[in-house]
């Protein structure tokens, strides 16, 4: 089994490059792809770079190239749902692009002809997250995440993202990484650690909390590999 593990930014990867300890590289397409194994699976591991085309590509080649069978995303988020602190975990039960916008031609937020405004990510996945929270007695928050080309730091455009999708947390790649997971049947699973949470400045807090949370990230996700291992 071959498991492609991405991260959209260097810091979201490194404490997982860390952990593995020991990676060959590959340079691809503009990006660089690590291959490890750890707890008896195989890896690929990269971070794409920032929003929906890089991720969109970043996943496809892990998949069609290096041959992953399955893809676990590892990274941060803003908050939406008030409910969420600053290093609580999201796990992704369904993602859509809230600035996806053809309403002009009478089609609602998120959508496009052959398309959906939301997909799904993988139960069993999903399952297994629990399972791992509950053995590290961590509290996990299943909901849906909403991903945009834009780091949303006005009030008003985050609540009516929350508002309009049911959105739980946002960010800018896991909702490209579900369609090209879905378009080419590969189970996939969404984790985002909390950055920045609803009641604070999106543009003081992320750079202050990026590092802890993608470490509380990908301490999760290594463990949901250990427990794929056995």
């Amino acid at each position: 089994m071959k498991i492609a593990i991405m991260g959209a930014m260097p810091e979201e990867i490194e404490p997982i490059l860390k952990k593995v300890g020991q990676y060959t590289s590959q340079e691809y397409a503009g990006n660089t792809y690590y291959e490890a194994q750890y707890a008896g699976v195989e890896l690929v591991i990269a971070y794409s770079k920032i929003g929906k085309v890089f991720s969109a590509l970043t996943a496809s080649t892990m998949i069609q190239k290096f041959g992953a069978q399955q893809l676990l995303f590892s990274g941060v988020a803003g908050g939406i749902n008030p409910k969420l602190k600053v290093g609580d975990i999201v796990v992704a039960t369904k993602l859509c692009q809230h600035d996806l916008d053809i309403t002009a031609f009478g089609h609602p937020y998120g959508f496009v002809p052959g398309g959906a405004v939301y997909i799904e990510t993988d139960k069993r996945l999903c399952n297994i997250a629990l399972s791992v929270a509950n053995s590290m007695n961590k509290k996990v928050l299943e909901g849906v995440i909403a991903t945009g080309d834009q780091f949303v730091a006005n009030e008003e455009r985050k609540n009516w993202i929350g508002t309009t999708f049911e959105a739980d947390a946002l960010e800018m790649e896991g909702g490209s990484v579900a369609v090209v997971c879905n378009a080419l049947d590969i189970p996939f699973f969404i984790l985002r650690a909390i950055s920045d949470a609803a009641d604070m400045d999106a543009s003081f807090s992320f750079d202050a909390f990026l590092e802890s949370s993608a470490e509380e990230s990908a301490e999760f996700i290594m463990k949901m590999v250990e427990e794929l291992g056995r």
